[in-house]
């Protein structure tokens, strides 16, 4: 049951009404932003709703129980500084819209304080098409169909550095930073600044753009490599950046763990927060059958 404003109601039970609707989305780094598809800025819930962004929502649908409903929002995308007036292609090739909350709203325009909180989503897929992008609308159910417990494997299903794993990423033996000192492709790049680090010490890591304008792209490393005739590394990211990173882009670098009970020991000496099951029978075991015995016996030995 939703609460409805008192005001709000005397206006919906008025023979004309003025209503707008009004979305305020706010990302993952707290960054909140408001969209309206009146034709002048609103003020919802401390937040300036802008116009200029032309949003187009489709109905949006609520399935029985627990099921996933949803919708879509569409819109015009803008180019220069991110700002509230606008967002940029480039904003979502960094993925800063990646699960923002979406929280749906309906007010009178002519008395923006008159609103009512309709409902709440995640954006999930967006899709472009030129200067248009649409954007899908995910109900918080969807959260319930995600896998949770624990994963029983020969291998750590820890990530690194959260709580259960124990490291600390902000230690110097497992962060760095590089400086970028050539470009061989937008996934591949030359780096200066882990001379002290083994060769592979951040295969497997988490590489972050700190300046430039790919600011807050992230991605893991594929291959951290060194040639011993150069003083520069090499670094493979597996997801190329939305744009090619200039030289003197900063990086900041944390170390790669494959997960392995041998590398958690000797590379974190972390072996007593191990999340794994090395001794955990294989697929080779389980599908192993008792056979004869060849040998010098009787042959009444058996043998799996």
């Amino acid at each position: 049951m939703k609460d409805v404003p008192l005001n709000l109601v005397a206006h919906l039970a008025s023979r004309t009404t003025t209503l707008a609707w009004a979305w305020l989305v706010t990302r993952r780094d707290e960054v909140r932003l408001g969209f309206t598809d009146h034709d002048r800025p609103l003020a919802v819930d401390g937040v300036t709703c802008h116009p200029e962004n032309g949003l187009d929502p489709t109905a949006m649908q609520t399935g029985p129980d627990l099921a996933v409903g949803g919708g879509e929002v569409s819109g015009a995308l803008r180019s220069g500084a991110l700002s509230g007036e606008g967002l940029r292609d480039l904003d979502l090739e960094l993925g800063l819209w990646d699960g923002a909350e979406v929280a749906i709203w309906r007010v009178n325009w002519q008395a923006p304080g008159e609103a009512m909180l309709l409902r709440r989503a995640q954006i999930g897929e967006v899709s472009r098409s030129g200067a248009r992008f649409t954007a899908e609308l995910r109900s918080l159910s969807h959260q319930l169909e995600g896998t949770r417990g624990r994963v029983f494997s020969p291998t750590c299903d820890a990530d690194l550095g959260e709580a259960r794993c124990g490291i600390d990423l902000t230690d110097p033996r497992y962060a760095g930073s590089a400086l970028v000192s050539a470009t061989v492709s937008r996934a591949e790049l030359r780096v200066t600044g882990l001379s002290g680090f083994d060769e592979g010490w951040f295969t497997g890591g988490l590489v972050r753009v700190t300046s430039g304008e790919a600011t807050g792209f992230a991605s893991e490393i594929s291959a951290h490599q060194r040639d011993g005739s150069s003083a520069d590394d090499t670094l493979v990211f597996w997801q190329e950046p939305p744009v090619c990173l200039t030289i003197g882009t900063t990086l900041s670098l944390t170390a790669g763990c494959d997960k392995r009970l041998a590398t958690c020991r000797e590379k974190f000496a972390n072996l007593l927060n191990f999340q794994g099951f090395p001794h955990m029978p294989g697929n080779d075991f389980v599908l192993s059958y008792p056979v004869r015995n060849s040998g010098e016996n009787d042959g009444s030995a058996l043998r799996v």
